[in-house]
């Protein structure tokens, strides 16, 4: 193959910095004469820092102007954080390939507690994940939830500040950046439910350009990409954007996919809890029928309060 340079949206944060140069490394040691670039955007997550997503309108903040970037020609790819990636794509754009999952969990970071069970109950815990938020207010109702934004590095900042007695944050995240000491407990999956696509790396591209699309294929993770896509039919099923309280995690376990969903009000007092298993062609199907059950126990009553 002929030298080939390969532009790279990015946002500039040092997560997607980290995410896109190891998308970079893997284009390049994967196919000899690949050369990438790196194209640096800010997007409106990026802006604003002072409101919580959910109330700025959760739906591709982190992507859009990234892929305006592709559309336009000034970037071939773009790499996301499949959390940040909303269920529909613009036309001519598509997901080319998602990389092996890296740990899912959430992480419970405190200089203070060594485990979550050991807060005080009114305890100030940073986050601005309201499906974090749901599943902490069900367990500790008193617990008072302050607004977390900025990058991962500036959230551990203002825990050491003392402003926090603790942080939820994403373990991938620490673990990508060099920080997994910082995991004072990773919260089991039983107990803090994961977003739709945590831990996965998603590559957008544009549809009709065949030979990227070609290489993008060889760096898809089959396993990973049925877990995710049955992830994200539950979502798509529900209207649900990044920043609402819906978990959903699905894993392989005897050659199955088992999945389980959650949808939560803000405040704990409410949760919708189901979960679905079947074979690996099935996996939409798996999502959707979570997504089925959660609305008729009432998880409608509870998404359409929040968007109002």
């Amino acid at each position: 193959m002929a030298t080939k340079t390969i532009r790279i949206a990015s946002r500039k944060s040092p997560l997607a910095l980290w995410q896109a140069e190891h998308v970079a490394h893997l284009l390049e040691t994967t196919f000899p004469g690949i050369k990438t670039e790196l194209v640096l955007m800010t997007t409106q997550g990026d802006k604003i820092l002072d409101a919580p997503l959910a109330k700025i309108g959760g739906k591709g903040l982190f992507v859009k102007e990234l892929e305006v970037g592709m559309l336009e020609g000034t970037a071939d790819i773009a790499v996301h954080s499949m959390k940040d990636v909303p269920v529909e794509f613009p036309e001519g754009l598509h997901l080319g390939a998602i990389l092996s999952r890296e740990d899912p969990t959430d992480a419970f970071v405190s200089n203070r507690y060594a485990a979550l069970t050991d807060l005080p109950t009114n305890a100030r815990i940073g986050t601005s994940s309201l499906r974090r938020q749901c599943q902490i207010k069900a367990l500790y109702p008193d617990a008072e939830i302050l607004t977390l934004r900025g990058n991962v590095n500036t959230r551990l900042a203002k825990l050491d500040a003392g402003e926090y007695d603790a942080i939820i944050l994403a373990s991938a995240g620490l673990k990508r950046l060099g920080l997994a000491e910082r995991i004072t407990q990773r919260l089991d999956t039983s107990i803090s439910l994961p977003a739709i696509g945590q831990g996965a790396i998603g590559i957008e591209s544009r549809i009709d350009d065949k030979e990227i699309n070609e290489l993008l294929s060889q760096l898809h993770d089959n396993v990973t990409g049925l877990c995710v896509s049955s992830e994200r039919a539950m979502n798509a099923r529900l209207n649900g954007g990044c920043q609402v309280p819906i978990a959903g995690f699905a894993e392989i376990i005897d050659q199955q996919i088992f999945m389980r969903g959650l949808v939560g009000s803000p405040d704990g007092f409410t949760l919708f809890r189901s979960e679905a298993g079947g074979k690996f062609d099935d996996a939409e199907l798996i999502g959707k029928t979570i997504a089925e059950d959660l609305l008729s126990q009432g998880a409608d009553k509870v998404l359409q309060a929040l968007y109002a």
